[in-house]
């Protein structure tokens, strides 16, 4: 049996990284980011490079429109790699922190201290700057971490993991802490999957189908985050004004990402007057919409929405449309179709803001501000590796602190057990 795995490509790269993970997990501070920075200064020298290995992804692409601009990389959006390896690498050290101590009344002293995982296997559909963010936040945290990219951008995935192993050599650690599947075959999910023992944690970071799929094939622990079925709340004591800028921003921003609002809950009370005005700014932007009975009878023009639609996550210029009698509608509205992922309330009315934040169930929750601050980045962790939904271990952007597990220290001066 034994002989078998070693044969497969994945596996044999899992028992690298596991050695590399020993020597990375005992490296000082100083030398990760001193990584993190050698390899931000090697995404921008290499920045030519990844664009040709991404025109090259573009080109066999058969994804349109939202999904073709998660896969497509600008000499900006390289640039903005670059700058969140070096926003990691300015973060406090994860590791090695005292998170508690006390004294027992026998004299032991015990304290639970910050450490790695060990090795994570980060598994990413399209989007190609999820391997620099997930190698930039393992390598801060004292992780090694094992990438599979989808088919769709595997010359991307490649160049950037070029990048990545350039700063692990400037700094003088091992380039095995971040390894990246030697092609696209689909097999190699599921020797990630299946090594246990040699990959501590697997994230998942695309769609239902891949998130299913890692869930309930796995024999190693999953960190996962279900689809973003984001909603924004009006509420009848939210200022007009910026409840159109916040939703406009929320959907309109950037329609692919998870954290793009998909539906908006709109209170009776201002409905009447607040809706034609969101519909015109958001149908400027080339918004469409799926919309309940009572927005309809409010604009008649806006195309009726099912069941199925409210359930959607639309990740594209698609708004689905509701009004509701109030916060305990829009929550009961939430409960139904969300995914646990973020909800917003805009209101000026701070006890309703309370009774919505208490009332959700979700990982993250905004009171006046949009949906779209449900990033690693915009949070301060500099990046992020995915949203948790899930109600354990961690919650919302994953970051360097969510990568760490903890050991506990008995320090003690001859103590026996009666």
């Amino acid at each position: 049996m034994h002989g078998a795995q070693a044969a497969l490509p994945m596996v044999a790269l899992a028992r690298r990284a596991r050695l590399a993970s020993r020597t990375l997990a005992q490296s000082s501070s100083s030398d990760r980011d001193r990584a993190l920075w050698a390899a931000a200064a090697a995404l921008r020298t290499s920045s030519a490079a990844i664009l040709e290995a991404n025109a090259q992804d573009l080109a066999v692409s058969q994804a349109k429109d939202s999904f073709r601009d998660r896969l497509t990389l600008t000499p900006e959006r390289v640039e903005a790699m670059a700058r969140g390896l070096e926003d990691i690498a300015d973060l406090p050290d994860p590791v090695g922190q005292v998170r508690d101590e006390w004294t027992r009344p026998n004299g032991l002293r015990i304290r639970r201290v910050s450490t790695p995982v060990g090795v994570i296997g980060v598994i990413y559909e399209s989007r190609p700057n999820v391997g620099a963010d997930a190698a930039g936040l393992c390598i801060k945290s004292g992780n090694a971490v094992l990438l599979r990219g989808g088919s769709e951008s595997l010359h991307s995935a490649r160049a950037i993991h070029a990048a990545m192993q350039e700063g692990l050599r400037a700094a003088g650690l091992p380039e095995d802490a971040v390894l990246i599947a030697p092609d696209a075959d689909r097999r190699h999910v599921a020797d990630m999957l299946g090594a246990a023992g040699l990959v501590d944690l697997i994230i998942p970071r695309g769609g239902r189908g891949l998130v299913e799929r890692v869930q309930s094939e796995a024999r190693v622990p999953v960190l996962a985050h279900a689809e973003g079925l984001c909603h924004t709340y009006v509420h009848a004591a939210a200022d007009p004004a910026m409840a159109r800028r916040i939703v406009l921003n929320a959907k309109m921003r950037r329609v692919g990402i998870c954290g793009a609002t998909e539906t908006l809950l709109l209170d009776a009370a201002i409905a009447p007057s607040l809706l034609p005005q969101i519909v015109a700014d958001l149908s400027e932007k080339g918004c469409a919409f799926k919309a309940d009975a009572q927005a309809r009878a409010i604009v008649p023009e806006l195309p009726a929405g099912n069941e199925e639609d409210f359930g959607t996550e639309w990740l594209d210029a698609i708004l689905n449309v509701a009004v509701v009698n109030g916060v305990d509608d829009a929550l009961d509205h939430i409960a139904r179709y969300g995914s646990s992922h973020t909800e917003a309330i805009v209101t000026s009315d701070e006890a309703t803001a309370i009774r919505f934040m208490n009332g959700v169930s979700s990982a993250v929750v905004m009171w006046n501000a949009s949906t779209q601050f449900c990033d690693g980045g915009e949070f301060g962790f500099g990046a992020e590796i995915g949203i948790a939904t899930g109600r354990f271990h961690a919650r919302g952007p994953v970051g360097v602190e969510q990568l760490t597990t903890f050991r506990y220290e008995v320090i003690g001066n001859g103590q026996v057990r009666s």
